[in-house]
C-alpha cells in the first residue's frame, strides 16, 4: 500500500500541473463542454458533454468523482476529469468552465471559496454529512490530546506538518488549533496533501512521533498506524457535510442529472470501501475499475440513487 502511495503522489502532482493547463486554455472565454439547452428533462444523453472538476488529493472527491462519471457513462454522456487544487476548480466551475464538481466541505472548510464564488455556482445538494477534520498522531505517539501538544513539542521535533496554504484545514489550523492550544512555538509547516502524506509515510516508516493536519473519510487511516488527537476545546468544529455543486445553470441544463445528485448519499461504510478498493487495493491507478468492482459488490446502489431511496 504504501509503495502505491508513492505513485499517486506524483499521479496527483502531475495531475495539477495538467488541469492548470486546461484552466489557462478555457479561461477566456469561459466555455464549457455541455452545450446549453441540450438537456432533455431525462437520463439519455447522446452525445453530450460533461466536465467534472476533482481536487487533487480528496480522495472522497475523487472516489465520488469517478463514481459519477461511471453513472453518467452508462447513460450516454462523454465524462471528461480535471484534477487541481480546490481553489482552480471553483473558480472553473463558477465560470462555467467545469459543470460540476463532488467535494465541497460545509460550512468551515470552504466557507472562503463559497463567500466568493458562491453567487456563481448551484449547491447540487449533500451526500455525506459526517466530514471531521482531525489532528493525527502515529499511533504509539506519547500524546492523546491536543491539550498535551504544547508541552511534548520536542517529541514531535517541534512540527505540524500541515497542508495546502489555501486550504480551509489549514486556515481553521492557524485560527482556531494553534491558538486555542498555545502551539505558536512550534512550526507548522504548509506544504501540499501528498507532501504531507509523504512526511507522514516516512515518520511512520522510521518510528518517529508526527503531528499532520488530515481529515476523515481517509485512505490513510487504513493504510497508516495513524489515530486523531482528542479535541475537548473543539477548535476544529463540528463535522463538516460534504456537498456536490455545479455551474450556474447546470441543473436547468441537465434536470435529471441534477435530481440524481440531489439524491445522492454515502454511508462511512460505502465510501470506506469504495476509497479501500480505489486507493488501497489498486494504488489510485485503476479508477474506472475500482467502482466497477465496487458496483459488483453494491449492485443496487445506482437503481436506488435513481429512485430516490439511498439513506446516507
Amino acid at each position: 500500500m504504501r509503495t502505491g502511495f508513492r505513485k499517486r503522489s506524483m499521479g496527483l502532482i502531475a495531475g495539477f500541473a495538467a488541469s492548470a493547463l486546461v484552466l489557462a486554455a478555457c479561461g477566456e472565454d469561459g466555455d464549457t463542454g455541455a452545450e446549453e439547452g441540450n438537456g432533455d428533462g431525462n437520463g439519455a444523453a447522446e452525445e453530450q458533454d460533461i466536465t467534472i472538476g476533482v481536487f487533487s488529493g480528496w480522495e472522497e472527491g475523487i472516489a465520488s468523482s469517478y463514481l459519477w462519471g461511471h453513472i453518467l457513462e452508462e447513460e450516454g454522456f462523454n465524462v471528461t476529469y480535471e484534477t487541481a487544487d480546490p481553489g482552480p476548480i471553483y473558480q472553473a466551475v463558477s465560470q462555467g468552465q467545469y459543470d460540476f464538481s463532488t467535494d465541497a466541505w460545509l460550512p468551515a472548510t470552504h466557507e472562503d471559496y463559497w463567500a466568493d464564488l458562491g453567487d456563481d455556482m448551484e449547491d447540487l445538494g449533500t451526500w455525506y454529512d459526517d466530514a471531521p477534520l482531525t489532528i493525527a498522531v502515529n499511533e504509539d505517539a506519547p500524546i492523546d490530546s491536543l491539550t498535551e501538544l504544547a508541552d511534548n513539542a520536542d517529541a514531535f521535533d517541534n512540527k505540524i506538518v500541515g497542508i495546502e496554504p489555501g486550504a480551509g484545514l489549514t486556515r481553521i489550523t492557524k485560527e482556531e488549533v494553534i491558538p486555542t492550544y498555545g502551539l505558536e512555538d512550534m512550526e507548522f509547516a504548509e506544504s501540499s496533501t501528498p507532501a504531507m502524506l509523504a512526511e507522514l509515510e516516512s515518520a511512520v516508516d522510521s518510528g518517529e512521533n508526527v503531528v499532520v493536519t488530515l481529515w476523515r473519510p481517509h485512505w490513510a487511516y487504513e493504510a497508516f498506524p495513524i489515530r486523531d488527537l482528542e479535541d475537548p476545546e473543539n477548535a476544529l468544529g463540528d463535522p463538516e457535510e460534504i456537498h456536490a455543486f455545479g455551474r450556474t445553470g447546470f441543473s436547468e441544463d441537465f434536470p435529471q442529472v441534477a435530481e440524481w445528485l440531489g439524491n445522492f448519499k454515502m454511508t462511512g461504510e460505502q465510501l470506506h470501501s469504495l476509497e479501500e478498493i480505489m486507493f488501497n487495493q489498486n494504488d489510485g491507478e485503476q479508477n474506472e475499475e475500482s467502482v466497477e468492482q465496487w458496483l459488483e459488490d453494491n449492485p443496487d446502489f445506482v437503481e436506488n440513487l435513481k429512485a430516490g431511496e439511498l439513506s446516507g
